[in-house]
């Protein structure tokens, strides 16, 4: 007896497998979901050339379906061009549904997996699906809809559509999703850390969210230039193995070899197909359509083209955000003490076109510990990855800095350590990640290199700036050293030399030289501070044991001779320190 052999749709094995695609948990689920949409929405502007708005908002619905979950509702609304009514079911509730499927091109989303996953997920704990709201510049009025998933036949139903009246001015989406997931807010897997993730590698946008009970925060865009997403690129005959050349030939159909070579990879010219006759290549076989060669003919083809030198890819299909953009968006996030911004020029790592930039930081309003990790964000394409780091390029390649160089403590194969946030972005259009969750990018050791470059680049800034608060300080240090006890010395050698009064203030002006600054308020500070700790003193010995609670304590004395001496130093108003 043999078993019978079943074919299931590309929509039921990834409903069986959504783990792959980012919904393996319930936290990851909430962020994938969140993610998928807002891609989905900067994308759509960008193609439009629109300058993104996104509201988002995130809340807490009630006890989820399943064990240690929430009901979670995720509301992600755009500007963008909006959706045909006719298309809701191929975005939404189809698989593999993409204009991007293949394109080398530097977009967030390519395999037109993800939307439709989230669909899933929430049709599979809540028993619905996506629920749409979309307006073009065409419609007069907004569609609503509910969109389900097929899983047996991986297409989308589209369920109670009606037409709506809706205030946007133009254009737009508004996608709702409610869903079994937890909810964290910082840290890695963090809704907040992607948010300020997406702000940073994104200055052109504007976004508005609300999470849980919080307030809503608003940023504004600081760059008014929508992004000019460069052509789509052909793809470099190097990265391919034998199956995905013969793979890619069978889209030719009856194009001839020739002309297949010189229109489905980039940098192959009319010499380059005399270099590959020379290589090996049979010459009769040039002029044969593709769907007429046999496995032998591809493999004769293929070993020619893997051993004859070609050029390097064009770099021109490389979108990055730049260093000016990058400096103006990073100081959206917070007020900052410090922050170093390295854009290399695009390169070619493994015969594919890559762009990495990076910004280190240092902000004064992050409770971020001297003696922890620094705070690692990792973009492919603009979009923060927030899982599997330890695996991920990036990382690989943070780990690998020796950064006791640059003035920052470090363990053995490790990240640095200090109160710091190291933001790195690879753009590249043929981006290899290690999953189709799109989590961790896969390392290779031309890519390792290339960050480890713009990494040690930042560095040296930074090692500069550190540096430079090292000398600053001990200088402070020394300084503080004579300003207290130089007064004291004067006034020592004055009496014993039985000096005069002119050569008093000789060596008292001597004294503010050598400090460069003016430190005559701060020593009076300090006499007056004398004079009433004397008087205090003799107060105290006068009502041993009385309430003196109208006094100042000898401390408080201290402390306000102390902030005095300081504000002396930069030159501000003395302390007017209250009596208690």
């Amino acid at each position: 007896m043999t078993n019978k052999i079943t074919k299931s749709s590309t929509a039921e094995y990834f409903a069986k497998n959504l783990q792959q695609v980012g919904f393996s948990s319930p936290l990851k689920a909430v962020l994938t979901t969140l993610k998928e949409a807002v891609d989905n929405s900067m994308d759509a502007c960008e193609v439009a050339g629109i300058l993104p708005e996104i509201t988002v908002e995130v809340k807490r619905m009630g006890v989820g379906s399943s064990k240690n979950s929430e009901l979670v509702k995720i509301v992600v609304e755009d500007n963008g061009p909006g959706i045909e009514p006719d298309d809701l079911a191929k975005v939404f509730g189809e698989y593999l549904a993409s204009s991007k499927f293949g394109r080398g091109q530097c977009s967030r989303g390519q395999q037109g997996i993800g939307i439709s996953a989230a669909t899933t997920w929430a049709q599979l704990t809540n028993a619905k699906g996506a629920f749409v709201r979309t307006k073009t510049s065409s419609m007069r009025k907004a569609i609503e809809a509910r969109v389900d998933v097929d899983i047996k036949s991986n297409t989308g139903v589209v369920r109670n559509k009606e037409t709506v009246d809706w205030d946007k001015k133009t254009s737009g989406v508004r996608v709702e999703f409610v869903i079994d997931g937890r909810i964290q807010l910082n840290g890695d897997g963090g809704l907040i850390t992607y948010m300020e993730g997406t702000v940073l590698v994104n200055p052109h946008l504007t976004l508005h969210y609300k999470l849980l009970d919080n307030d809503w925060i608003h940023v504004e865009r600081v760059s008014n230039d929508s992004p000019d997403i460069p052509e789509a690129t052909l793809p470099h005959p190097h990265t391919f193995k034998l199956g995905e050349f013969i793979t890619h030939a069978t889209l030719f159909g009856k194009t001839s070899l020739a002309q297949f070579l010189k229109t489905g990879f980039s940098r192959i010219s009319d010499q380059s197909i005399k270099d590959f006759v020379a290589k090996g290549l049979p010459k009769a076989l040039l002029t044969k359509p593709i769907s007429a060669l046999k496995e032998d003919d591809f493999k004769k083809v293929f070993l020619a083209v893997q051993n004859t030198e070609l050029m390097s890819p064009s770099t021109k299909s490389v979108l990055t955000v730049g260093e000016e953009s990058l400096s103006k968006s990073i100081q959206r996030l917070g007020e900052i003490d410090f922050f170093s911004v390295v854009a290399r020029k695009p390169t070619i790592c493994d015969f594919k076109p890559v762009s990495v930039e990076v910004a280190l930081a240092r902000f004064k309003n992050r409770n971020l510990e001297a003696d922890e990790p620094v705070q690692l964000l990792r973009f492919a394409n603009r979009v923060p990855l927030q899982f599997d780091k330890s695996g991920c390029a990036i990382t690989w390649a943070i780990e690998s800095v020796n950064w006791k160089n640059y003035a920052l403590s470090q363990p053995k194969s490790s990240l640095p350590i200090g109160p710091y946030i190291f933001a790195v972005s690879v753009v590249s259009p043929f981006i290899k990640f290690k999953n189709a969750s799109k989590e961790t990018i896969d390392a290779s050791e031309e890519l390792v290199e290339e960050i480890r470059r713009a990494l040690m680049q930042a560095g040296q800034k930074l090692s500069r700036h550190i540096k430079k608060e090292d000398r600053e300080a001990d200088l402070e240090r020394k300084l503080s050293h004579i300003e207290q006890f130089g007064p004291i010395l004067v006034e020592s050698l004055v009496r014993i030399t039985k000096s005069s009064d002119v050569r008093k203030k000789k060596a008292e002006d001597g004294l503010k030289k050598l400090l460069g600054r003016d430190s005559q308020v701060a020593v009076a500070e300090l006499e007056v501070a004398s004079a009433r700790l004397s008087k205090l003193k003799a107060h105290q010995d006068k009502k041993l044991g009385t309430d003196i609670a109208d006094e100042e304590t000898e401390s408080e004395v201290i402390e306000t001779a102390v902030e005095n001496s300081k504000a002396a130093k930069s030159k501000k108003p003395a302390s007017t320190k209250k009596k208690k």
